[in-house]
């Protein structure tokens, strides 16, 4: 009972890592062949429909953590998830006019190339039960450059969407109203900006440490 349990675990993780791996590439191929043929302010229209899906993909990964399919601990999945989901459908999607700033270039290009890697890798450990020592290297290593330039363009385009969100008060709860709640938009975006102050660093000193953890691990085998 417990191999067939474990069998249909394998399975279906690794259906699901390779699944995500191909939105993934898609939004990679689309993004810079758009660039190439008509330029960065094309990019968004272009990735939307694959985006949406393999970001909101993501959110199968909290469930994962929380029934103990995966060992990642939900403390660091969801922040990561969560800041994510909130750029994808919170910012590019609720503000078309932020869609044609080269930071959504830049952002999806950080962030196709971190997963395609990561689901290729996990795919290949579900699949086969092993991941070459290169892939394990890109897996651990890639984030030193691209883990800067996604947080940036993240931050970046929260910034540059504030105008667009304090002026259109979209998502914005006003009182008086039956929930005697209210809720700015505009505030909890700064909000957010200053969270990713402290969160930013934190996230980089963990995954430091995972490399470090993953690379001593694989060398010592």
């Amino acid at each position: 009972m417990a191999s067939a349990l474990t069998v249909l675990r394998r399975l279906y993780l690794s259906i699901y890592n390779w699944t995500v791996f191909i939105g993934w590439f898609q939004v990679l191929f689309l993004a810079l062949k758009t660039l190439k043929e008509s330029g960065h302010e094309n990019v968004y229209n272009a990735v939307e429909k694959p985006l949406l899906l393999a970001q909101s993909a993501a959110v199968l990964e909290i469930l994962h953590g929380l029934i103990g399919l995966v060992r990642s601990p939900v403390s660091s999945t969801l922040p990561q998830i969560g800041s994510r989901l909130y750029l994808t459908w919170g910012i590019l999607w609720s503000f078309p006019e932020i869609r044609t700033h080269v930071l959504v270039t830049s952002l999806v290009i950080s962030w196709a190339i971190t997963e395609i890697i990561r689901y290729s890798f996990f795919g290949m450990k579900e699949a086969f039960g092993f991941a070459p020592s290169w892939h394990l290297w890109l897996r651990y290593s890639t984030f030193l450059v691209l883990y800067p330039t996604g947080i940036t363009s993240e931050v970046g385009l929260i910034y540059f969407s504030l105008p667009y969100i304090k002026a259109s008060e979209k998502y914005c709860i006003r009182m008086p109203n039956k929930w005697n709640f209210s809720f700015d938009n505009f505030y909890a975006a700064i909000l957010t900006l200053g969270i990713y102050v402290p969160g930013s660093p934190h996230m980089y000193r963990y995954m430091l440490g995972q490399r470090k953890r993953a690379l001593s691990k694989s060398k010592k085998e």
